[in-house]
């Protein structure tokens, strides 16, 4: 029985944001414009037609959201920084953006002081628009390895003496595929090469990064460093032999096009070969050598699982088709908000099993989650009561410890998709993600019943050997909660917009309380929020307004020092 089996010793268990999903705050202390600024901001392009300039206002609000982190008990937590926020332009030569370092400086050492282990992506989609606008970005491969390095070296010596767990790109398949092959994500464009040149591109410009950190940087502070890959599971739709070979066509396209050349042979899969010719391209025997064992750990995104038959005529898919339906008639779990994503436990194990024995690295789960469906309209008590997100974490709960207890695979963090509900790409603000419910009227963040469910998992199936990650109070003891069940949120302080908490400052409710345990969501607290949630889609996210509440000496204060420290000579 799972009750009875506990986790690695040093396991790492928390949540996962990215910043250009939750931070906002865009042309805010010498930020540059990133490729999504102005791509989520183009009509038709997000499918609530709303952007990314204020998200859950994370820039402004990131103690409320670390408060969160603390009351909910996490060891760690996975971020991403902005490229566009430490290097406006981006470039090798492009000067370093001393507010957006020290944002992140504060943030990584709040999470150290909290006993929580931060575990940075360095880039999660947000590419700096002007080396778009330069040389087309992912697409010249020359200028983007060098700028992606530099890049990561300011990064390395900025933060590298506390951040010892390294991830130099996040889903690097959705960069290329969506990017640049069907046109859903920035930059926007499409065509029956570019896809697989960015992809190329991404693996040759990770390697490099990892190289820098290896001979520069490893050796002094002690990290380690790789690359998170999406992938679902791909199993065929029956045993019948095409489909059997059809399956391990899509794993390939899905998992091996990114995953052999930098755990396995250094080589794309044959059947990438076979199916695109000379429109894939090939590494030189250094690029090679360089990219093979480009990653200490296996980083795993994954959601879902897919049942694959032959035929089809999606090429990042091997020219297979996928289903969710048996062939008995019957679907294969519970239907997601995100059509692409259905429950299915024996998939995670399958999953974590097929890349533990074909890649041999230890794997950290880097992304997991479930997007319950129609949750965006739904009454707010019965949203907070996210069923069907919590059975879809029990079940890929119990395929972890299986997969580590009775197949021996080792699996050393699991980090769920999302903290927040957060501005989920092309889906805008319509798909939530989150074990923390965010009123984007308010900005107000509400924890969720998985939420719950997941801090008493982790918390008795943790290794005897860890001290367990018990939920700290997340309101002052000298003020009390706003209402009951509701915990007031600590103000931002040093490091943030505003150092004074303003009236109607978000407010974090206490999931463990009788009232939320009990449903016992007041009327008119029901109405208010149903009300916002109602503005918010004809009005989008609320914004915190620079300048509307009364700031401290302190505040003025850090805002001289942040302009000395904008004035300084970059490092890098």
């Amino acid at each position: 029985m799972s009750n009875n089996r506990t986790l690695p010793e040093g396991f790492l268990w928390g949540t996962a944001t990215a910043s250009f999903q939750i931070e906002g705050s865009l042309d805010v202390d010498g930020r540059g414009p990133s490729i999504w600024d102005g791509f989520s901001a183009t009509p038709g392009k997000t499918a609530d037609g709303k952007d990314g300039s204020v998200a859950t206002d994370s820039y402004n609000r990131w103690r409320e959201d670390l408060a969160l982190l603390k009351q909910y008990g996490v060891n760690a937590y996975r971020f991403s920084l902005s490229w566009s926020r430490i290097i406006p332009l981006g470039g090798r030569e492009d000067p370093v953006n001393e507010l957006g370092i020290k944002f992140y400086s504060d943030l990584i050492d709040a999470l150290l002081e909290a006993g929580i282990t931060p575990f940075v992506t360095l880039y999660h989609w947000d590419l700096p628009q002007a080396l778009h606008d330069r040389y087309d970005g992912w697409l010249n491969k020359e200028e983007i390895t060098l700028d992606f390095t530099r890049y990561a070296r300011v990064c390395f010596e900025r933060f590298g003496e506390r951040v010892k767990h390294w991830l130099t790109i996040n889903e690097p398949w959705c960069v290329a595929v969506l990017g640049y092959g069907n046109g859903v994500f920035a930059p926007g464009r499409s065509g029956n090469r570019e896809a697989w040149i960015v992809a190329h591109h991404e693996i040759i410009a990770h390697a490099h990064a990892v190289k820098l950190y290896r001979d520069e940087f490893k050796s002094s502070q002690a990290g380690e460093i790789g690359i998170t890959l999406n992938g679902d599971w791909k199993t065929e739709w029956d045993d019948s032999p095409e489909n059997v070979a059809a399956a391990q066509v899509a794993r390939d396209f899905a998992i091996g096009w990114y995953a052999d050349p930098i755990h396995l042979n250094g080589e794309y899969p044959s059947s990438l070969r076979e199916i695109l010719g000379d429109r894939l391209p090939s590494f030189t025997e250094e690029e090679r050598a360089l990219v093979l064992g480009s990653s200490d750990f296996y980083g795993m995104n994954t959601y879902t699982t897919h049942l694959i038959k032959a035929g089809g005529h999606d090429e990042f898919q091997g020219n297979t088709e996928s289903t969710f339906v048996r062939p008995d008639g019957t679907q294969l779990g519970t239907q997601a908000q995100s059509s692409w994503l259905q429950t299915y436990p024996p998939g995670f194990r399958l999953l974590l099993n097929y890349l533990y024995k074909r890649y041999k690295k230890p794997i950290f789960v880097t992304e997991n989650g479930f997007s319950v469906k129609d949750e965006n309209s739904k009454p707010v008590a019965e949203l907070l009561e996210d069923v069907d997100r919590e059975e879809y974490f029990k079940g890929n709960f119990a395929a972890m410890l299986e997969a580590i207890h009775e197949d021996g695979v080792e699996i050393k963090s699991y980090f769920a998709w999302s903290l927040l509900d957060n501005f989920e790409w092309a889906d805008g603000y319509v798909t939530r993600f989150g074990i923390t419910y965010v009123d984007y009227e308010t900005q107000k963040r509400y924890p969720k019943r998985s939420q719950k469910f997941i801090t008493q998992w982790f918390n008795s199936h943790l290794h005897p050997g860890d001290k367990p990650s018990l939920p700290t109070a997340a309101a002052s003891e000298t003020e009390p909660a706003a209402h009951p069940g509701v915990v007031a949120s600590p103000g931002p302080g040093p490091g943030s917009k505003d150092d004074v908490v303003p009236s109607g400052a978000t407010t974090a409710v206490d999931s463990g309380s009788p009232a939320l345990q009990n449903k016992e969501v007041t009327p008119a607290e029901q109405a208010s929020v149903s009300a916002s949630k109602a503005k918010s889609k004809a009005t989008g996210p609320a914004k915190t307004k620079p300048g509307k509440e009364k700031r401290s000496s302190i505040g003025g204060k850090l805002a001289r020092l942040w302009r000395r420290l904008s004035a300084t000579p970059a490092k890098a």
